[in-house]
């Protein structure tokens, strides 16, 4: 464990086991633990690289497991159906928490629970393209309240392409749990296949839960869990975390929700160095990213 002195960071982050942490609401201490937790067969791991989707996923997931949240007779928020494993704010007993039982977080693949590796449990891994994940990370980090100074933005693609920011490596984390998906029970989604056909990527994830639904309530998820309407659920929105842990007065932490947004900001310099350096670490991995929903799929 080592404290960063990086110019990227300015805020209070440690390095444990090639990620970053923020000190302020987890520990090394929490995190080795997670792998010993007890994993039982109805556990569902919602796994992302940060700003990849993660609510978005959480609220289809919620809307397909809980029938009370589709017809809205339930005030339970989607950060407390699905409480974060490292970030455990609000001290959740999770040997208390009856099954099903859900679950998220932004650990690579071999901080998990061992357990899974016995494919116990089930694992839901959402894979958006890198270059709109680094954009929409860049306006998070602005939200939050330990960060002590303004990042410009070549300042945050140099961190992102190295791997200096929270969260570490937006590449190592992809590559690791694609190259470990035989270990574990997972289903690999990509958040460009849900802005395509959120309909099939429902369906798909159904599926792979064992939760039958009917035409109505299928309907009633595609419909709650578009990226607008998901906006405006209280429930979902994150509106809910105090200011303390995200400041959003400084901008809204779900913005647009689109894809291709990266060509609005990156230079054409800027996205050749990215290219390169992603040609290098994932060119021999048989992923296509969709960079834009207007173009064909690329490697």
């Amino acid at each position: 464990m080592d404290r960063i002195p990086s110019e990227v960071l300015n805020g209070v982050f440690i390095k444990h086991k090639g990620i970053y942490l923020d000190s302020d609401y987890t520990s090394p201490e929490i995190v080795d633990a997670i792998e010993h937790m007890e994993t039982r067969e109805g556990d569902v791991f919602l796994v992302t690289y940060p700003k990849s989707g993660t609510i978005w996923t959480q609220q289809i997931i919620s809307l397909i497991c809980n029938e009370g949240h589709r017809n809205g007779t339930e005030n339970i928020n989607n950060m407390t159906r699905m409480p974060w494993l490292e970030y455990n704010i609000d001290n959740v007993d999770f040997s208390s928490r009856p099954s099903p039982r859900f679950f998220s977080t932004h650990l690579p693949y071999y901080l998990m629970p061992r357990d899974l590796k016995y494919r116990k449990g089930k694992i839901i891994y959402v894979c958006r393209n890198p270059k709109d994940a680094m954009l929409s990370f860049y306006h998070f980090y602005k939200l939050k309240p330990n960060i002590k100074d303004t990042i410009n933005w070549e300042t945050f693609l140099e961190g992102f392409l190295s791997g200096k920011i929270f969260g570490g490596s937006w590449f190592g984390h992809v590559r690791g749990w694609y190259t470990h998906k035989e270990d574990f029970n997972i289903l690999f989604v990509t958040y460009e296949e849900m802005k395509k056909d959120l309909r099939s990527a429902v369906l798909k994830i159904c599926k792979f839960l064992d939760v039958n639904l009917d035409e109505k309530a299928v309907d009633t998820v595609v419909e709650k869990a578009t990226f607008k309407n998901m906006k405006d659920d209280p429930l979902a929105n994150y509106k809910f975390v105090p200011n303390s842990l995200l400041d959003q007065r400084k901008g809204n932490f779900l913005r647009k929700g689109i894809v291709g947004d990266w060509k609005n900001v990156m230079t054409v310099a800027q996205s050749e160095i990215f290219d390169k350096v992603y040609k290098e670490k994932m060119g021999d991995l048989p992923i296509k990213m969709l960079w834009d929903l207007n173009e064909e799929t690329a490697s």
